[in-house]
């Protein structure tokens, strides 16, 4: 009677516990049952730069959109290196960088092949053209060539830090005057081909350096966004510059394959919607500030000369687009038709 007695009891423990659990999955689902996780982001440049503010906003709608669960850890302003620094150490794993903020030219040797289509120069003629394709079927295929590829990380969506320009230590009138200077370039063949074109010296410097490279001479000039050239405050060494708008700033936000794979389908698309709204966000943001900045600089006296024609700069550039778009023609003249 008692083995009975004792069986009876344990049965109605069992019982128990199996519906508390159930309960406490149940309760789990309600409240998205997600396990909360810390993604440590990589930002170059400031905060309050236009990459900087999209940074921050992504991070807000994340963490909004996924219930605190996926909160982000930006580390702006360089202190974990250049892009090609991040790029490595997201690519080495172990977790030390989630995320980041990439130039898209500088995803050309991370297996994103086709993103150095977004940086040959004058490709895009304003920043409408740049967001038809960044809106359009093409984008996707972009952004997920390096996961495809292999290497480890893939693109979650696109913004703009404005069109690039050169600035230097001496007076630009015209693109005469960039002749046998010294320009600043990061380790990117479609700049590097740029600035010989022009008939200058391509000299690498790491951005973090770039400001004492101007100051002591290493370099003559160098090219950024304007609003990238005043966070940085490089108008205090280099106060001449000439708004040629090159290339449009195309960037993309990327994870790697490692941290997406943490994430639940939830937080995944939490993310990917935070994605949506932070892209949105920075293409209103992007021309704004551009035009602010521009009037900050004619208060400090920095006047900028605009390019009536840029034939003479297509000119010296039709080498390096060739080169460029070669493997990839018929997806060039596809973003080229989308002006």
């Amino acid at each position: 009677m008692k083995k009975v007695l004792l069986l009876l009891l344990t049965m109605v423990v069992s019982l128990s516990t199996l519906v508390a659990n159930g309960q406490t999955e149940t309760a789990a689902a309600a409240d998205g049952g997600d396990k909360k996780i810390t993604l440590v982001y990589a930002e170059v440049n400031p905060l309050d730069s236009i990459v900087g503010q999209t940074g921050l906003k992504f991070k807000e709608e994340l963490e909004r959109l996924s219930n605190g669960t996926v909160t982000l850890d930006i580390q702006h302003s360089g202190v974990l290196g250049a892009e090609n620094d991040v790029l490595d150490a997201m690519l080495g794993g172990g977790g030390t960088i989630d995320m980041s903020r990439i130039s898209a030219f500088a995803l050309t040797s991370y297996g994103g092949e086709k993103s150095k289509l977004l940086s040959i120069p004058y490709t895009f003629v304003n920043r409408e053209h740049f967001w038809k394709f960044a809106t359009s079927d093409l984008a996707p295929e972009f952004l997920l060539e390096p996961f495809e590829n292999g290497t480890g990380i893939r693109g979650l969506f696109y913004g703009e830090e404005g069109f690039r320009h050169f600035f230097a230590t001496k007076p630009l009138n015209s693109i005469k005057d960039l002749a046998g200077m010294k320009i600043r370039v990061s380790n990117d063949p479609v700049m590097r081909g740029l600035v010989q074109g022009l008939g200058a010296s391509p000299t690498v410097v790491n951005y973090n350096e770039l400001y004492s490279a101007l100051q002591t001479g290493v370099v003559d000039a160098a090219e950024q966004p304007i609003a990238n050239y005043k966070s940085k405050a490089f108008q205090e060494v280099a106060p001449y510059m000439i708004l040629d708008g090159h290339t449009l700033g195309a960037i993309q936000v990327v994870i790697t394959n490692e941290a997406w794979s943490e994430l639940s389908s939830a937080q995944q698309n939490a993310m990917m919607e935070a994605g949506k709204i932070a892209s949105a966000y920075n293409r209103k943001l992007s021309e704004g500030a551009e035009n602010k900045v521009l009037e900050e600089l004619a208060a400090e006296g920095v006047v900028p000369v605009k390019v009536a024609d840029k034939g003479p700069f297509q000119k010296a550039s039709e080498k390096v687009i060739k080169e460029a778009s070669a493997n990839n023609a018929a997806l060039y003249k596809k973003i080229l038709d989308m002006q």
